[in-house]
């Protein structure tokens, strides 16, 4: 199946590891323009220079997503260099999982209002584009309770709350808004694999809950973003889509 994501714009925040540079190499591979972010100069720089040496059309930059005025100013600037912004990607979270307030202030700077702004800010350009897509990121975590059901999971919920919000509002406009929410998904360098090093007995049981015997991968995560980022998912708005490997046991209506 032709996506038809071949001459679209993108933007991904959080782009240097894991589901984030999986969505930004998928999205490229399949012929988009693509502007990433994320926090580290020096991992920017290194994902950037990988990317570009596969002939990957990428363009990216240092900025805490927290920052308002920053994340701002990083869509403006990186939709004048594509000549437009077709899809948005609201990919980083602080992942803050302990119940203290400044975790809650994170979370909250960070995956919430992180989204939002990201939009916000992309909205004239979506709304300018013939074929304009929303994708937040999720958790599991954002529909049912486990370990991560402070700050985290509550974020999470709010974000599938809000980008559903944005499906109805904007259908008239013609802009999709979906979200994925990934499980357990595991990556050099991710949060699993440190839970797996430093908590071997919560990693036994995190695993033993997944039915496949098996995390996700970051790829896995990316091919659903792909495929709702994309033109071939025309009507398909509001949704919450789960890749999770039946990790979850709660029916979604």
């Amino acid at each position: 199946m032709d996506l038809g994501l071949n001459g679209l714009k993108a933007l991904v925040t959080g782009g240097t590891k894991g589901i984030g540079r999986a969505i930004v190499e998928t999205l490229a591979r399949e012929g988009a323009s693509v502007g990433f972010c994320a926090r580290n100069q020096q991992e920017v720089d290194q994902a950037l220079g990988s990317m570009r040496a596969e002939g990957l059309a990428v363009e990216a930059s240092a900025l805490d997503i927290g920052d308002a005025s920053a994340l701002a100013h990083w869509v403006a600037e990186a939709a004048q260099a594509m000549h437009g912004i077709d899809i948005v990607v609201a990919n980083v979270s602080a992942l803050a999982i302990a119940a203290d307030e400044e975790s809650w202030k994170r979370g909250f700077d960070v995956d919430m209002m992180g989204t939002v702004r990201l939009v916000n800010a992309a909205m004239p350009w979506l709304e300018q584009s013939k074929h304009p897509a929303i994708v937040t990121i999720s958790s599991v975590s954002g529909r049912e309770i486990d370990f991560a059901s402070g700050p985290y999971g509550a974020f999470k919920a709010a974000i599938i709350h809000y980008t559903q919000g944005l499906a109805f509002h904007l259908a008239g406009k013609g802009i999709r808004a979906n979200t994925v929410s990934p499980g357990n998904t595991y990556f050099p360098g991710g949060v699993w694999q440190q839970i797996e090093q430093g908590n071997p007995a919560l990693f036994k049981q995190a695993m033993d809950l997944n039915p496949t015997g098996r995390m996700g991968t970051p790829q896995e995560m990316a091919n659903a973003v792909a495929f709702l980022a994309s033109p071939a998912a025309s009507f398909v708005t509001g949704t919450n889509l789960v890749v999770d490997g039946a990790l979850t046991r709660g029916v979604q209506y």
